[in-house]
């Protein structure tokens, strides 16, 4: 068996018959997001390591509070997703795995964007939205292959200027943080088409001031013609 589905509004643990199956690829262990339900799972056991061949590892909507160091072992995850849980952090042994191109982090209780994620060189799709984050790294500056950040509801009030080095960014929601302003290399970001594409570059529910929204609808250029100005004054 490749690829096991486990169900049931009960679920508490990992059946330990799964750390058994070495050729699973594809585990997973959340509800149906349209369900609304969520399971009670607290706890992902350290045998995860046992499944080396896991390339998908789906355990949305449960109640985890920790994720065990061995998950690093996982080196040919390309998709994790823990969203809708009690995670207040990540272990570094994350940073391991390299050939992660997609990470769901939403709706948790992280403080910050753990040092570790920035590793992750193959990673093209990263959401941390409705967390409590209130600082970037400016090591973000190292997810070269990234092409969407979803960052809307946390605690942001400012973005490093390494942030700007992302130029693969198509996809960038920064809607209802506390930004006042942005770095002044924003403009870089030439492949957001927030002027046109509505979806593309969220703002909405900041206090902005530099640049002020109506230029940040602009688009790229805009953005650069503002801080240019304020160069020369």
């Amino acid at each position: 068996k490749k690829k096991l589905k486990i169900s049931g509004r009960e679920l508490l643990s990992v059946p330990i018959q799964v750390f058994g199956l070495d050729q699973l690829q594809v585990l997973e262990m959340s509800p149906e997001r349209e369900s609304c339900l969520r399971y009670q799972m607290e706890l992902l056991p350290q045998e995860i390591g046992c499944l080396r061949n896991l390339t998908c590892l789906y355990m949305d909507s449960n109640n985890l509070k920790k994720i065990p160091p061995e998950i690093g072992t996982l080196s040919r995850l390309e998709r994790l997703t823990l969203s809708n849980n009690s995670l207040s952090s990540l272990p570094a042994e994350m940073g391991a795995l390299q050939r992660l191109h997609s990470l769901h982090l939403a709706n948790n209780s992280l403080t910050e964007l753990p040092a570790p994620l920035c590793q992750l060189r193959s990673l093209t799709f990263l959401d941390v939205s409705d967390n409590k984050i209130d600082t970037i790294p400016s090591s973000i500056q190292h997810l070269e292959k990234l092409e969407t950040l979803l960052l809307l509801f946390n605690s942001l009030e400012s973005l490093p200027e390494d942030m700007c080095f992302l130029r693969n960014l198509h996809t960038l929601w920064l809607g209802n943080n506390h930004l006042r302003s942005l770095p002044a290399a924003f403009g870089e970001l030439v492949n957001l088409d927030w002027g046109y594409n509505y979806c593309s570059c969220n703002f909405e529910g900041n206090p902005l001031e530099s640049p002020p929204p109506e230029v940040c609808s602009r688009g790229p250029e805009g953005i650069r013609d503002y801080f240019s100005s304020l160069r020369r004054i």
